[in-house]
């Protein structure tokens, strides 16, 4: 296992024909006047899901949103390397990263079809999208509902279904955009045990079979061990005291 003492800049699994699909360098957030992470150093790899773990209120969230751009960080630097090989910084990269928020963040007047489908209206003009998207997508979108339970409400409207049914339709329209890097915020919080392992299930899926890579905020440590690659465990108490192991693995990667 990891000493007590402060890790030093674990990297994942590399290979001189395929870089890592994220490089975190000295990565720091601060929020309050309290540091929540510091120095955190790690060569995400391609195709892996990753765990983010921790007490409530350590950075989970935090994080995750400066791994998708949405927050930028007090100090450090993150590089993506996208599927052709090109390297970007976070504002560069963000077309290629799908969220899962914890809000989910639905139109409620809007049907789950509608809801799913809109994971892709960047690829297309505006006038396009006034009317429906083309047949396939929506097939498609259809397809991500049935998969994750959802056949019988794909025409419904999201203010009419349950809260662990919306956040099925919010990872659905996540999946439905094909992301290369997925990003999670306890994508499962809402579901029963069988529900959540499906979930999961796809996850590692769209990682081990698709070769994304998936980032998400897990609580349950069985979870954890059963369905990720690697675990980051944030430190509430130093934050330079962060962690990364390989699941299932002795000791902090290397």
């Amino acid at each position: 296992m990891a000493s007590d003492a402060p890790a030093s800049a674990p990297s994942g699994t590399r290979t001189a024909a395929e870089p890592p699909h994220l490089e975190i360098r000295d990565l720091g957030m601060q929020r309050n006047g309290k540091w929540l992470f510091r120095h955190l150093n790690w060569h995400v790899p391609r195709g892996s899901v990753v765990a983010i773990v921790g007490p409530s209120g350590v950075g989970k969230s935090s994080l995750l949103s400066c791994l998708a751009g949405l927050n930028k960080p007090t100090e450090g630097e993150l590089t993506y390397c996208c599927n052709a090989g090109c390297f970007h910084a976070a504002p560069g990269y963000q077309k290629k990263v799908g969220i899962i928020f914890q809000n989910f963040l639905l139109a409620q007047n809007s049907s789950l079809l509608r809801n799913v489908t809109s994971g892709r209206l960047g690829r297309y003009p505006w006038w396009r999208t006034l009317l429906h998207l083309p047949r396939h997508d929506r097939i498609e979108a259809a397809r991500l509902l049935i998969e994750l339970g959802l056949g019988d409400y794909v025409h419904r409207r999201a203010a009419d279904i349950s809260g662990g049914e919306q956040q099925r339709t919010a990872i659905a329209r996540a999946l439905f955009q094909e992301p290369e890097l997925l990003l999670a915020d306890e994508p499962v919080s809402n579901l029963d045990a069988q529900l959540c392992a499906r979930v999961l299930e796809i996850l590692q899926q769209q990682a081990h079979g698709e070769n994304r890579t998936v980032m998400c905020v897990l609580h349950d440590a069985v979870l954890v061990e059963r369905f990720a690659d690697y675990a980051i465990n944030l430190d509430p108490v130093q934050p330079e005291n962060w962690q990364v192991r390989k699941v299932n693995a002795a000791g902090c990667v290397t």
